[in-house]
């Protein structure tokens, strides 16, 4: 077990942590925390954006502003991505990595969130909203950063979340309608239209796409389903609640419906075998898990994780298998 949510060197944060997800190789994560001595140069409060690399060891503030929701960063590592509020909209801010400098500002006539970054940064599957449109509500849209080319996807009459969740090479999307319950995957290279994955009369919630698009998890009742986008078929787990997928789509984090158990388990959709992630209280969003089932992040106010966790807070952690 190793905690993320930590200075370079080794102090644990002041405040509290949250909002973490991982790189596909492991190495980077991504997280928000109000705590004030993660990095040198840290002075006011809010939740800031941090990248910690776990090789070198280091914590790296993305910016200087505060975040309205979890960030997001690309699956080589270059790229973090974090909405922000800019007077009465909210704006999605991408950094680079490498150099902590800002490298686009997205949407400067429409309040956007829910931003998803594929591999190489380059695309940005994220929800928009229109003041200026004749009809009020939500659009689904990619922004080609380097081009600066939008392109929609979908249009909704309500502002319900949508979720959008893009694969790795940028061609397919996923989002939900959140008002008629439905979830929807978009191939971007075709021109047949989406239709709801899930089929009719079930009421369905999007999780996550795998970054290699070939999985889809989501959420009905109780259950969660894995829905295969090759064959149309899905994997059905009941009394589960799905909450991320690795980007292979073979191993699925799940919290299981048991308050008696473990909070987070990882199962190999292939053998169905589970590997337990955490026995105390944690949660996790999207991406938290990397290639192949080998790392997962979440986060946990739990004291007894690692040795010397004594700031009474909730940390972010990672999980190693092999």
């Amino acid at each position: 077990m190793e905690r993320i949510s930590v200075a370079a060197d080794g102090s644990q944060a002041d405040d509290s942590s949250a909002g973490a997800s991982i790189t596909p190789e492991g190495r980077h994560v991504v997280f928000s925390s109000s705590a004030r001595n993660l990095t040198s140069d840290e002075t006011t409060g809010g939740d800031k954006v941090f990248v910690r690399d776990r090789r070198t060891g280091q914590t790296q503030r993305m910016g200087h502003l505060t975040t309205v929701q979890a960030p997001v960063i690309s699956g080589d590592g270059a790229y973090v991505a974090y909405p922000v509020q800019w007077m009465n909209d909210v704006r999605i801010r991408q950094y680079q990595v490498s150099t902590g400098r800002t490298a686009s500002t997205n949407c400067s006539l429409f309040t956007c969130n829910q931003p998803s970054l594929n591999t190489d940064g380059r695309y940005t599957a994220h929800a928009t909203l229109s003041y200026r449109q004749q009809t009020f509500g939500q659009r689904v849209e990619i922004e080609d950063w380097r081009t600066g080319a939008h392109e929609l996807v979908a249009s909704f009459a309500h502002t319900q979340p949508s979720r959008p969740s893009i694969s790795g090479d940028g061609r397919y999307v996923a989002y939900q309608d959140g008002k008629a319950e439905d979830v929807f995957v978009w191939d971007r290279s075709g021109t047949t239209a989406a239709t709801p994955i899930e089929g009719p009369g079930r009421a369905a919630a999007l999780v996550q796409l795998s970054d290699d698009g070939s999985k889809v998890v989501y959420l009905s009742g109780p259950d969660t389903y894995v829905h295969d986008t090759g064959t149309g078929t899905a994997q059905h787990l009941p009394g589960v609640r799905g909450l991320a997928i690795d980007p292979t789509g073979r191993y699925l984090l799940y919290a299981p419906n048991d308050p008696g158990g473990p909070s987070l388990k990882l199962r190999d959709l292939r053998t169905g075998t589970d590997e337990t992630v955490s026995h105390q209280p944690a949660t996790a969003g999207t991406d938290a898990v990397s290639t192949g089932g080998r790392d997962v992040v979440f986060h946990s106010t739990a004291d007894d994780l690692v040795p010397g966790d004594t700031n009474g807070k909730s940390d972010v952690f990672v999980r190693h298998f092999f």
